[in-house]
């Protein structure tokens, strides 16, 4: 069974950063391509990033180009998502996901595993 741990979470104030992090544990790693998504209060889940199983396919949303960069790190099993310039629209519940065969990244059902959620919020 694979798990998703997500880290990094907080308050901060508008124009701050935040790191998130998402660990894989419970299987050996990969091939698993990696997405995070948010949630807000009272709206859907939204796709945020994606990071393809090899990096040749990185997305985003086009609320957060240029200010969030998703990473991996495949020795660690970990998938990163750095998060600058932050404003009060990204407050959020985040969550990590993880799927084998991903070809519609901003389809929540492409993905097979999904981690607990680590809240962001962001003050003006």
């Amino acid at each position: 069974q694979v798990q998703l741990v997500e880290s990094g979470g907080g308050s901060v104030l508008a124009g701050g950063s935040l790191r998130l992090s998402c660990v894989k544990s419970g299987r050996t790693y990969g091939p698993y391509a990696m997405a995070w998504f948010r949630q807000a209060p009272g709206k859907e889940q939204e796709f945020v990033a994606f990071h393809s199983q090899k990096g040749t396919n990185i997305w985003y949303a086009d609320s957060v180009k240029g200010r969030f960069t998703i990473s991996r790190d495949n020795a660690k099993n970990a998938v990163y998502l750095q998060m600058n310039n932050l404003r009060p629209e990204d407050t959020a519940v985040y969550y990590c996901a993880a799927g084998q065969i991903v070809s519609r990244h901003q389809s929540t059902d492409e993905y097979d595993y999904w981690g607990q959620g680590v809240q962001v919020s962001v003050s003006s």
